[in-house]
């Protein structure tokens, strides 16, 4: 009897998967057409968009430097053909330069101060105590960034002429902080409303009351919005003009809004390259502090549309 030889397939080895392409090239092979040209127009359009935010900057730097022949004789957005210095002593020797930067200072740090203390402190009753009608309280806040801080110079002036409180720091920074404390309750309460219940309600089981929870949970958890609080409002208060040029009369009190009306001279003859020295000393400050600090104020605008 001839044994017959069954031939049995051998079980394959499973066949490994195509190798994928890298990332990057496997992005850019299921891009459309139409992806493509989206993608496009949203690099150019920031690019210009940086243009234009960026050049005024870089262009009010190198004028700075320039002599006043040299702008005054030649192009005005050509680059310089000399640089010097004497622009900016010529700055600080014809106005109180120094006492305008204090003064700014002043008004804006107290401002802040005002802004973050009254902004916290409402948002936390609104948006985590609660109570009745806090809803239609908020809606009220936040009404008041419609109102044009015009209509409010000449109740202001009399008010303020009255009680002794005309030509001030004070007469600045409370209008100031007013009209910026909607906005703060806006941003503060956003970012409370993410906040996890249970942590007020762990920490009430503690024994704690309502003091002590703003002070050791909220507070701490608030530094980006608080910074972001901040920034966005010293830009607004720093180059407040209409506050300070209404109350305040004498030079003492001057920021630096009405400071630079110094450097214009008689029947309007304005030293061009002294007035952007003493803008560059002002804004200098303030562009450094918004640059090193721009990451936490990203991340406190961020705060309030992320849960988590």
């Amino acid at each position: 009897m001839t044994a017959s030889l069954i031939t049995r397939p051998s079980a394959s080895a499973p066949t490994p998967p195509p190798a994928s392409p890298p990332r990057g090239t496997r992005s850019r092979a299921v891009r459309s057409p139409r992806q493509r040209v989206q993608r496009t127009l949203l690099t150019v359009t920031v690019i210009l968009i940086v243009i234009v935010q960026v050049y005024p900057l870089a262009w009010l730097f190198l004028t700075s430097f320039r002599t006043a022949s040299d702008f005054a004789g030649g192009d005005p957005f050509a680059l310089p053909s000399e640089f010097t210095l004497d622009n900016y002593t010529r700055a600080f020797a014809t106005g109180n330069l120094w006492l305008n930067i204090a003064n700014s200072l002043i008004v804006t740090l107290g401002a802040s101060a005002l802004i973050v203390v009254a902004g916290m402190m409402a948002a936390y009753a609104l948006q985590v105590l609660g109570f009745r009608f806090s809803g239609l309280v908020r809606s009220l806040f936040l009404l008041g960034i419609i109102v044009p801080v015009q209509i409010a110079l000449v109740p202001l002036f009399i008010d303020y002429s009255q009680v002794g409180l005309l030509d001030t720091h004070l007469s600045m920074i409370l209008p100031l902080a007013a009209f910026s404390l909607p906005m703060a309750v806006y941003l503060f309460s956003s970012f409370y409303e993410y906040i996890p219940r249970e942590m007020y309600e762990a920490a009430s089981l503690d024994g704690a009351g309502p003091y002590r929870i703003f002070l050791q949970i909220t507070f701490p958890l608030s530094v980006n919005t608080i910074i972001t609080v901040v920034l966005v409002n010293s830009i607004f208060i720093w180059n407040d003009f209409i506050f300070a040029n209404t109350f305040v009369l004498s030079d003492g009190l001057k920021t630096i809004p009405l400071g630079l009306q110094n450097y214009i001279g008689a029947m309007g003859n304005t030293d061009w390259t002294a007035t952007f020295a003493a803008v560059c000393v002002t804004v200098t400050p303030l562009l450094l502090v918004f640059l090193v600090l721009n990451k936490a104020m990203i991340n406190g605008l961020e705060s309030g549309a992320t849960k988590g």
